[in-house]
């Protein structure tokens, strides 16, 4: 749905918002002064957001958590389009800024890394809006400058900064989709994973040969046995930005060498 991606809405009237520039607010506009600002609207949907998921969030659903009528709500909001584009740039603008643990670009690559985690965490649906086309209102700007500035020093060329932060907040955000997937599993079935593993296990037995598929059989027991699981997010992410941050050193020690003319 187009509600579920960012800028989707009428662009002048979404940056119009974004920025505090409402009709009322225009030169050579008169109008009653608004009753409800922007921060209301948003916190009022990102509660909604928080506790049902995004799909929960109508104009309606706002609307009488503000105690207004919908109509009424469209005069400070277009539609849910630029809804979630205020909801957006206000988690943004609102997310932890944590200090790295050491003074490389790595350490500070992973405070990123950590901090777009715990966004996630606490705002589930923000991993599920597609972001291609960003909300470019203060919170996100902000956002994209103090993370840029995390692999700043690097070496790398503009263009590679860019591709490099998009490549970590990429594993970020897939790693809050799996451990959002996880959760809802364990909500739905009642029971952690270690317990449904235990619960099917006697079918498994049943119909998976292990002579068949010996590398699976013992991979599989052995993550199974580490995680409790088939899946650990925990493990997940710390093995996988260990991972993300040796490739892009990888690459800041080829571009050093270039630029050295080694």
């Amino acid at each position: 749905m187009a509600s579920d991606r960012s800028s989707a809405g009428d662009p002048a009237r979404t940056l119009a918002l974004l920025w505090g520039l409402s009709a009322q607010e225009k030169p050579g506009r008169r109008g009653p002064r608004q009753a409800k600002s922007p921060t209301e609207i948003a916190a009022a949907a990102i509660a909604i957001a928080d506790a049902e998921g995004v799909d929960a969030v109508t104009m309606r659903r706002v609307a009488q958590a503000l105690g207004v009528s919908p109509m009424a709500l469209y005069t400070y909001v277009p539609g849910k389009a630029e809804l979630l584009d205020l909801m957006l740039d206000k988690v943004y603008a609102a997310m932890p800024r944590t200090a790295p643990d050491g003074d490389g670009w790595r350490a500070r690559a992973a405070a990123v890394a950590d901090d777009n985690r715990a966004l996630h965490r606490a705002h589930p649906w923000t991993a599920a809006v597609a972001t291609s086309r960003p909300p470019l209102g203060p919170g996100l700007m902000a956002k994209y400058e103090y993370e840029l500035r995390a692999l700043e020093g690097t070496g790398l060329p503009d263009v590679e900064l860019d591709a490099a932060l998009t490549h970590l907040l990429g594993f970020v955000e897939t790693c809050a989709r799996m451990a959002a997937d996880e959760r809802a599993a364990r909500q739905e079935s009642a029971l952690t994973d270690a317990q449904w593993w235990a619960a099917n296990a006697e079918l498994l037995a049943r119909v998976f040969d292990a002579e068949r598929h010996p590398v699976a059989a013992r991979v599989g027991a052995a993550a199974g046995e580490a995680h409790g699981g088939a899946y650990d997010p925990d493990h997940a992410y710390a093995f996988g930005l260990a991972r993300v941050l040796d490739g892009l050193a990888a690459l800041v020690e080829r571009r050093r060498a270039e630029a050295g003319g080694g």
